[in-house]
């Protein structure tokens, strides 16, 4: 548990840009997904879903992201609009976890939202625990309902993130500062 404990103390996100060489195998792909569906549900409602973009589909999903963006933004630089259809390949995988809430008399629209954040949290560690990079991250177009129709989302879903996963880069990455507990808990 020990391990456990200190791994969860030392986890940090690793910028796409950062991230060397391949993304996990099918097998470690599958495993991360696994851990991303074994969280908190109330239920049992498995509200939410993954959408996994790898080789050319990253290319594809920022192709939908920078139309939208281009059709958006008339005046937009040319390299303004090819940027945004980077947006997916700098990791060699991306997970984006749909929130896909369920209608149900007693499990709240909120809880099933925290579940789908649960399941980002869950892959970012599992990815992070196999070794890989790991950045559970949004944006402009994780909030753009063309875009999220044109990646597949229903009008009802929300994007939870786009998590994305690689090899973590050959240099040590310096933490970010954390907030200190006597700034964060009251007791009641």
């Amino acid at each position: 548990m020990t391990d456990t404990i200190e791994f969860l103390k030392t986890r940090r996100s690793v910028k796409p840009r950062e991230m060397s060489g391949k993304g996990p195998s099918s097998a470690e792909l599958d495993t991360i997904l696994t851990i991303g569906a074994r969280v908190p549900d109330h239920g049992k409602l498995a509200p939410w879903r993954f959408i996994v973009f790898e080789g050319d589909a990253r290319k594809r999903a920022g192709n939908v992201i920078a139309t939208v963006f281009a059709r958006k933004n008339p005046d937009a630089p040319h390299e303004t609009v090819e940027a945004e259809k980077q947006r997916l390949t700098e990791a060699p995988l991306v997970i984006a976890v749909v929130s896909s809430l369920k209608q149900h008399p007693k499990v709240p629209a909120w809880e099933q939202e925290l579940s789908a954040g649960a399941s980002c949290m869950n892959i970012v560690a599992a990815a992070t625990a196999l070794g890989y990079g790991a950045n559970w991250l949004t944006g402009w177009y994780a909030f753009d309902r063309d875009v999220l129709t044109d990646l597949g989302l229903t009008a009802d879903e929300k994007l939870a993130g786009f998590i994305h996963i690689g090899g973590k880069p050959d240099r040590v990455i310096e933490d970010r500062p954390r907030p200190e507990l006597k700034d964060l808990v009251t007791r009641f």
